[in-house]
């Protein structure tokens, strides 16, 4: 078996969202799991619409995920450079060996001529007007030019491209990991260019050279590739190199939460949620664009959420660490369909994986609360990482534990309700004044108590986070009470009715 090593290409001709991320996850889980290598490339090759900052935002994102390269653009490696436009002689190279051998040509096609061939070819009914098979036996290029003329244009250094002839009648066979054997009538194929005007590559040049030269075993990427997939297996062809020739893997899209379209960013500004791993500013609107992280989701819960997006793993367990991934990841268990972004599913993940975590990895969120007891804190913590959806959740939830509330959320309260449950609190407290501070035993009074009273949990415990927490929300009364001692609840008490008249 050839050694493994994948690579993940982003273009930064924009900001990497979730549906790169999941391309970039699975080409780490696959290299992880048979000891391979995982490469990272840019392919900046369009640089009409590179987008300033792109890049190092695909750097700094994929490290906060932990979907680290051992080889690539920022940490080196045996085929530097990594950054296709430092590769241009390369390309350059490989083109020229192409129209050698009768599988590129020249061309010196101005626009206009260009824009002439589309609209006869409209005129003519031609549903899909092309460069091709036929249209270039009459364009100006180097099949119908004499080898003479072409050399002429080319010293007096007229503009020229090289595009990829692609062959008559014939039908293009590949194999695809996820959809099986696919098969193409060449007809229906254009002349792609492969090495634009100002010499640099186009994409189908670039990454096909790269793949050979960087000893790529499987390119896994979106589906959206599929349809140059065969130029690239002609291409492949056409260099001798079918013998190590990538594996095709085409991966499903990632779908609007309806289910209808592909997943965009215009869906997550008009639901409100993220699809970006980080923040950034949009150089187009100059609005900032807020990311999981900023969010307060965990990199680990984006990952395990992200990965069952279109594989599964073959039985009923979600919550999975990055090495039991690595262990289970196959590509034969990637689902052909789309998979439809959930961001409730997002948000479970993230809570799974914050209740989870141990007190230590959560008291940075403490902020100004770090230095209080730590037994204190990490009481605090157990209570309140099992309510808490968002890192942000751990610190909101938390700090009036640390500092009573001065402002109070009656809610749906009204001044009934609160002035009945003051009276029942408070007795609630004499009777407790002598018992033990233990949760089982507290626990056990305060339901006897209510049912003593005729009394459900939801006719006072409103009112009394209310008067700990300056919220009707809030963690369990009981597991609060220990937390803060029965002199503080009192004091907290007793603040609050004094101070219920200016509320």
């Amino acid at each position: 078996m050839r050694r493994v090593r994948t690579r993940f290409a982003p273009s930064p001709t924009g900001f990497l969202h979730l549906g790169g991320i999941r391309t970039a996850l699975y080409n780490y889980l696959l290299a992880k799991k048979y000891n391979g290598d995982f490469i990272l490339r840019i392919e900046d090759t369009d640089r009409t619409r590179f987008v300033e900052g792109a890049q190092d935002y695909i750097i700094e994102a994929l490290k906060w995920l932990g979907i680290e390269p051992n080889e690539g653009i920022y940490n080196g490696g045996p085929h530097e450079p990594y950054l296709q436009s430092l590769r241009k002689d390369i390309y350059k190279k490989y083109a020229l060996k192409l129209v050698d051998s009768g599988w590129a040509y020249y061309c010196f096609d101005t626009q206009e001529e260009l824009d002439e061939m589309h609209r006869k070819m409209s005129e003519s009914n031609i549903a899909n007007p092309q460069y091709n098979y036929i249209s270039r036996n009459y364009m100006k290029n180097s099949l119908t030019l004499s080898k003479e003329e072409v050399n002429s244009r080319i010293a007096n250094g007229e503009s020229y491209v090289i595009r990829f002839k692609i062959p008559e009648n014939e039908i293009v066979r590949f194999h695809d990991i996820v959809r099986g054997w696919i098969k193409v009538d060449s007809k229906t194929l254009d002349d792609k260019v492969l090495l634009k005007s100002d010499g640099m590559a186009t994409y189908h040049l670039a990454a096909t050279v790269d793949d050979h030269l960087m000893e790529i075993s499987h390119i896994i990427r979106g589906e959206e590739w599929l349809p140059s997939a065969p130029l690239h297996y002609l291409m492949n062809k056409a260099f001798g190199w079918l013998d190590t020739i990538p594996e095709f893997v085409h991966l499903p899209l990632l779908l609007k939460p309806n289910g209808q379209g592909k997943l965009s960013k215009r869906d997550a500004e008009e639901g409100g949620f993220p699809i970006f791993p980080l923040s950034y500013i949009d150089p187009r609107t100059n609005n900032k664009i807020t990311g999981f992280k900023d969010k307060g989701y965990l990199p680990e819960a984006i990952i395990n959420a992200l990965v069952l997006l279109g594989w599964n793993p073959g039985n009923n367990k979600e919550i999975m660490s990055i090495d039991e991934l690595i262990e289970t990841f196959s590509l034969e268990k990637l689902q052909k369909s789309g998979a439809r972004f959930n961001i409730k599913k997002f948000e479970w993940f993230n809570h799974q994986y914050i209740k989870s975590s141990s007190n230590s990895d959560l008291f940075e969120y403490f902020n100004e609360y770090k230095n209080e007891d730590i037994n204190k804190l990490n009481k605090v913590c157990d209570l309140v990482k099992e309510r808490a959806n968002f890192i942000d959740d751990i610190y909101n939830n938390s700090k009036y534990f640390f500092i009573p509330p001065k402002e109070f959320d009656k809610g749906n309260l009204n001044d009934e309700q609160i002035d009945f449950s003051i009276k029942w609190i408070e007795n609630f407290m004499s009777l407790i004044s002598n018992k033990p501070l233990e949760f089982d035993i507290l626990h056990d009074f305060l339901k006897e108590t209510l049912e003593k009273d005729n009394l459900k949990m939801v006719d006072v415990m409103p009112a009394f986070r209310l008067i700990l927490f300056g919220t009707t929300n809030g963690p369990d009364i009981i597991k609060s009470i220990i937390i803060l001692g029965l002199d503080e609840t009192l004091n907290r008490i007793n603040y609050f009715k004094n101070n219920l008249k200016n509320l």
